[in-house]
């Protein structure tokens, strides 16, 4: 395993970190996922990604118990706040982040995370609130740092004008071969301010590991036929996609790659990005994924995905 700073904190991340959303605690049962957690920390995967909405509190409480036997400062623990835990209780006002980062670390079952996410912005929260509550964590010892996920450029502008506040250290944008948005703006911004990025949903849901064939129906028991991930699937497993998709396997042949470890690669082949976030069901997916780091691909592979991927990068 390799290892990245996170923007301008002491936290030094795994290129690959593993997640929860709609795995642990939600589709995936407790042995598949003590046997993932197990196997990540034996390929040297140190950090660890959840949020309090995952399965509404499910995937940080089983997290916390399958990283309970662990010694603390083996590995580095983030989660996130804003959506909606119950009726009431959503946003990023002071009284939430207060509650939900108490919470969060009940269920956890630590005294502090390494890193508390603003999990979307709070339209209707003051940003000065909302940054003097994420600071009041970090002071508290709750929290080492502080990141944001899915921000625009102007909200990070803001947020990082304010005085006396704590400064972000990372960004969490979705991103991948398929969604390059963020290289845009994102990324020159948040370095610009030494801000580090940790990105979700490198593999597109999936999509670029190939498991999903243009010309075949959905596999049974694939994330693509959950009902809870349909929605964020609907453009990537469009046949043009997929046909795109179908495009980059001789391309990994000829690295001796899967199509996952070329995804990965070319996420990690960014500077800007402190870590990728994979979610696996199956310690053999680890496996697979983190055959990804250290990868190095020239310019003429990069402009060969590029062609083949032409007409549906977003």
């Amino acid at each position: 395993m390799r290892y990245r700073r996170l923007g301008n904190s002491d936290l030094l991340v795994s290129e690959i970190a593993l997640g929860s959303w709609l795995t642990y605690g939600v589709s995936v049962d407790r042995d598949r996922a003590r046997a993932c957690v197990r196997g990540a920390i034996a390929k040297g995967i140190n950090f660890f990604d959840t949020a309090n909405m995952y399965g509404k509190g499910a995937a940080e409480t089983l997290l916390g118990e399958l990283l309970a036997p662990y010694p603390r400062d083996s590995y580095l623990l983030s989660t996130k706040v804003y959506f909606p835990m119950s009726a009431t209780d959503r946003g990023l006002s002071r009284a939430q982040i207060r509650k939900q980062i108490d919470a969060s670390l009940a269920r956890l079952r630590t005294d502090h995370v390494d890193l508390y996410q603003c999990h979307r912005y709070d339209e209707e929260t003051p940003l000065e609130e909302t940054m003097q509550a994420m600071t009041e964590v970090v002071d508290s010892g709750k929290a080492r740092y502080i990141g944001f996920s899915q921000w625009k450029p102007s909200q990070i502008e803001a947020a990082c004008a304010i005085d006396g506040v704590a400064r972000f250290v990372s960004s969490s944008p979705q991103y991948s071969l398929l969604r390059r948005k963020p290289e845009r703006r994102v990324f020159p911004l948040c370095r610009k301010l030494g801000v580090g990025q940790i990105v979700w949903s490198p593999l597109a849901q999936g999509v670029l590991s190939g498991k999903y064939s243009p010309v075949a129906p959905l596999p049974a028991g694939s994330r693509a036929g959950s009902k809870a991930a349909r929605r964020h699937m609907k453009r990537l497993i469009e046949p043009q996609v997929l046909d795109a998709v179908e495009r980059l396997r001789p391309i990994a042949a000829g690295l001796s790659l899967t199509l996952a470890q070329l995804a990965l690669a070319w996420v990690l082949r960014e500077d800007s990005v402190s870590s990728a976030i994979i979610g696996a069901t199956s310690p053999g997916q680890i496996e697979e994924n983190v055959g990804a780091v250290g990868v190095r691909l020239d310019r003429d592979t990069c402009d060969a995905i590029d062609a083949a991927l032409d007409g549906v990068v977003s």
